[in-house]
C-alpha cells in the first residue's frame, strides 16, 4: 500500500518525549507509530520524519528509530511544557526549525507559526473521573485540552470509543478526528497455553486501573482455590499508590501478590509468556494495549465493560463489570479450570491480534497529514 504523495517536500516533527524513558502506553504508541511512519517514508523521498526530545537527564539515542532524524535539546521537560502549554512559547521554529507537521502524542500541542497541528487524545478520563487526577490537572487540563483540540488540524485517537467521546465532549467534528489504532507487537506467540502460570496485570498503578477491586477479586479467588497462582502487578507505581500496595505487607495476600514496578518491553514479553491470563478491570481505557499484547502472545484475557476494551478484545476474551468482584473472581476461576475455554480463547485472541497493524495505522496517519496540508495550501 503506497502512502499518498504530496507535491513538495514534507517535514514531519514528532514529539518523542513520552517514549524517551520507561515507556508506558503513550510511549509505546508514539514509538511504534513513529517507527512505522519512518519506515513508510523511506519510499517517499520527499518526506522526512524527525523525532524531538528535550530532557535534563535523559538523552535520545541517535539510532532510536532507523531512518529518523533526531533533535535532542537539553531542556527540562516540565519547564518546556509549562511555557509551551500555558504561554504557547517558544515556537518549534525557534527551538528546532521549520516543519510542515507538528505532531504531539498527547492532547496539548507544540506551538508553531507554520506547521499543521496534530494532537493525540488517548482518553478523557480526567473529565469522566476528575477524582482520579491531581488538583492541578483538574484545574488547568480541561481548558487547555479543549483549546488545543479546537485549534488542531486533526485529532488522533486510538479507538472508535475515544473518537466518540472526543466528538461529544470536546465538540470536535468527525472529519477532524482520525483513528490510528495501536498495532500488535512483533512477538512470537507461545506454542501451548500455560494453564497454571501467574495471573497478570500490566499497567500503571493508578485509580482508573481499578487495582483495589482486582485485589478483592483475587482474595475471593484464594478463598475458593487456595493454591491459585500468584498475582503479578507490572507497571509504574506512583507515590499515590504506595500506601495501598504497602498494606499488602501485613495482609494475607503478602506472599501471593508480587509488585514489580516498571518493566521493560522484553521483561513484559516474558511475563506474558509465563502467564495463565491477563486481567484488566479498568474503569476507563482509550485502547487497552496490554490486552492486545496478551492476545498476541496467546494469553487469555479478562477485561472490563468500560472504555475501548470490549472494542479491542471483541469475542476473544471474558468481559466483566469492573465493580463486580465476584464476576472477576469467577472469570479468573474459569480460565484456571476450563482448558477447553482457554484453548478456544487463545485461538480467537491470536486471530484478533492480527487485525491490528502499525503499518496500516502509519498509512492512515500519513494520509491525515497529507489531507491537512492540502487543506492549508488550498
Amino acid at each position: 500500500m503506497c502512502a499518498p504523495s504530496l507535491d513538495s517536500i514534507v517535514k514531519i516533527l514528532i514529539d518523542y518525549r513520552p517514549a524517551l524513558h520507561e515507556r508506558t502506553g503513550v510511549g509505546e504508541h508514539i514509538h511504534h507509530l513513529a517507527e512505522a511512519l519512518t519506515a513508510r517514508s523511506q519510499s517517499e523521498p520527499d518526506v522526512s520524519v524527525t523525532l524531538f526530545s528535550s530532557s535534563w537527564r535523559h538523552r535520545l539515542p541517535s539510532d532510536a528509530i532507523a531512518g529518523a532524524k533526531i533533535v535532542d535539546r537539553h531542556i527540562p521537560v516540565r519547564c518546556l511544557n509549562w511555557f509551551w502549554h500555558r504561554v504557547q512559547w517558544p515556537s518549534i521554529e525557534s527551538v528546532v526549525g521549520k516543519f510542515d507537521v507538528a505532531h504531539s502524542p498527547h492532547p496539548l500541542s507544540m506551538p508553531s507559526r507554520h506547521a499543521a497541528h496534530f494532537v493525540t487524545i488517548h482518553d478523557l478520563d480526567f473529565l469522566a473521573h476528575p477524582d482520579h487526577v491531581s488538583a492541578e490537572i483538574r484545574r488547568d487540563y480541561p481548558k487547555l485540552v479543549e483549546r488545543d483540540a479546537a485549534r488542531a488540524d486533526r485529532v488522533i485517537v486510538p479507538s472508535r470509543y475515544t473518537a466518540s467521546i472526543v466528538q461529544t465532549q470536546l465538540k470536535i467534528p468527525t472529519d477532524r478526528i482520525v483513528i490510528c489504532s495501536n498495532g500488535a507487537p512483533l512477538w512470537a506467540p507461545r506454542h501451548v497455553p500455560i494453564y497454571d502460570g501467574h495471573v497478570l496485570f500490566v499497567g500503571s498503578i493508578e485509580p482508573r486501573k481499578n487495582i483495589k477491586t482486582l485485589l478483592g477479586a483475587y482474595r475471593a479467588l484464594l478463598s475458593r482455590r487456595a493454591h491459585s497462582p500468584d498475582l503479578v502487578l507490572a507497571g509504574h507505581v506512583p507515590r499515590t499508590a504506595r500506601d495501598m500496595l504497602g498494606a499488602l505487607d501485613s495482609s494475607p495476600l503478602d506472599r501471593k501478590v508480587r509488585v514489580l514496578g516498571y518493566v521493560s518491553p522484553l521483561e513484559r514479553y516474558e511475563l506474558y509468556r509465563n502467564a495463565s491470563m491477563l486481567v484488566m478491570p479498568s474503569l476507563d481505557e482509550g485502547f487497552g494495549l496490554p490486552a492486545l499484547e496478551a492476545m498476541t502472545v496467546g494469553v487469555p484475557v479478562i477485561v472490563s465493560t468500560r472504555g475501548a476494551l470490549p472494542e479491542v478484545v471483541a469475542d476473544a476474551g471474558l468481559i466483566v463489570e469492573p465493580d463486580d468482584e465476584n464476576a472477576i473472581q469467577k472469570a479468573m476461576a474459569r480460565i484456571l479450570d476450563d482448558r477447553f475455554y482457554v484453548n478456544a480463547a487463545v485461538a480467537r485472541g491470536l486471530l484478533r491480534a492480527r487485525s491490528y497493524d502499525w503499518g496500516r495505522s502509519a498509512h492512515t496517519l500519513f494520509t491525515a497529514y497529507a489531507d491537512a496540508l492540502r487543506e492549508r495550501r488550498g
